[in-house]
């Protein structure tokens, strides 16, 4: 299972990932050195001393920094995972949260919840998620449910321009939202640009139980995402039970999306190039394709994150705008190299 190039190939991404972590928290509008880094988070992890560090350095790190390059990390590696779970289940390197309208759903449930100012009894703070969570899957039922009546052998085709058609209207129920509001529009638009910016622990601690829940349900179904990339029939005939394969994903994918745009609002193409790019690089194979695009999901957002904070400081970028003006050129260039891959065959 694991041969030597796969082997490097994690290597490779934790190094990258640790790596982009120790950038990130190291720059700033006060630097702070990579060794003093290991030595404060090595303090909160194992109650090492610390006495030689700035009391200034800890703080930032602790309190600003080290959480925000945490949940850009778990938004990237939701949005990559989700996105190569579609991918790998509609067979299509077009298919991700985006295009298939469960981002659009994910947004109007969390609008919905910051127009109306609604916290639930019970769960409090997890009511944002909650219904976004919720939304996103509604979403991709609807898409799901439309694509069949329109054809019912539901070509991947009809999926992805159904998701597109959703998140199109989808799009225009969020601007009227946007048109009717008052005190909520700088809120609701910040939002909706995408950051991670002042989120804090508290956003850590809501998005990761859903991200736990969520990868390792589309984790233990990488086999099956194997099986299901030959076609729904040749799955059928490997003893992969379908229907209920397929249910799982979306449901999986709709939890990660839901929970990363909750915390994060709208990060477009993550979702999009990383498994693509991670598939080029290491191959198809849902059991290291998907652990490998976690990894490198993580790794980008946080670049992003760090090139959106300090590209024209003391002002931020909101982070959407940098993955997109990364994202739409590079899958342009894979998408063309492709084809012409396809062509020399």
């Amino acid at each position: 299972m694991f041969s030597i190039n796969k082997i490097a190939a994690y290597m490779l991404a934790v190094v990258l990932l640790i790596t982009a972590m120790l950038v990130a928290i190291s720059i700033g509008t006060v630097s702070v050195p990579i060794f003093d880094i290991v030595k404060i988070i090595g303090a909160g992890l194992f109650g090492l001393s610390i006495e030689q560090v700035d009391p200034m350095y800890s703080n930032i790190v602790l309190n600003i920094r080290l959480p925000r390059v945490i949940l850009a990390g778990l938004v990237g590696a939701s949005l990559a995972i989700a996105g190569a779970a579609f991918q790998g289940l509609l067979r299509n390197p077009l298919a991700d949260p985006y295009t298939l309208g469960v981002s659009s759903g994910a947004s109007v449930g969390a609008v919905v919840t910051i127009f109306f100012n609604l916290s639930l009894p019970l769960i409090g703070k997890f009511t944002l998620p909650l219904f976004s969570i919720v939304c996103s899957f509604l979403t991709i039922f609807i898409v799901l449910l439309f694509s069949q009546r329109i054809d019912r052998s539901m070509k991947v085709e009809t999926i992805i321009l159904t998701g597109v058609i959703f998140s199109s209207f989808l799009s225009a129920f969020i601007s009227l939202m946007i048109a009717l509001t008052g005190e909520e529009l700088r809120q609701i638009i910040g939002w909706l640009l995408g950051s991670v910016s002042m989120r804090g622990w508290d956003y850590i601690k809501i998005i990761l139980p859903f991200f736990i829940i969520g990868s390792v349900l589309v984790l233990v179904n990488a086999s099956e995402l194997n099986a299901l990339s030959f076609g729904e029939e040749r799955a059928q005939h490997l003893g992969v039970n379908v229907q209920k394969r397929k249910l799982l994903i979306l449901i999986a994918g709709s939890i990660l999306t839901g929970a990363a745009v909750a915390v994060s609002g709208t990060i477009g193409f993550v979702g999009l190039v990383i498994p693509h790019l991670t598939r080029l690089l290491w191959g198809p194979d849902h059991r290291h394709l998907l652990p490998l695009s976690i990894l490198t999901g993580s790794s980008f957002l946080i670049l992003a994150d760090l090139v959106a904070r300090t590209i024209i400081s003391p002002t931020e970028l909101p982070i959407g705008v940098i993955t997109s003006l990364i994202g739409a050129p590079v899958f342009a260039i894979i998408l063309i190299g492709s084809k012409r891959k396809e062509r020399r065959r």
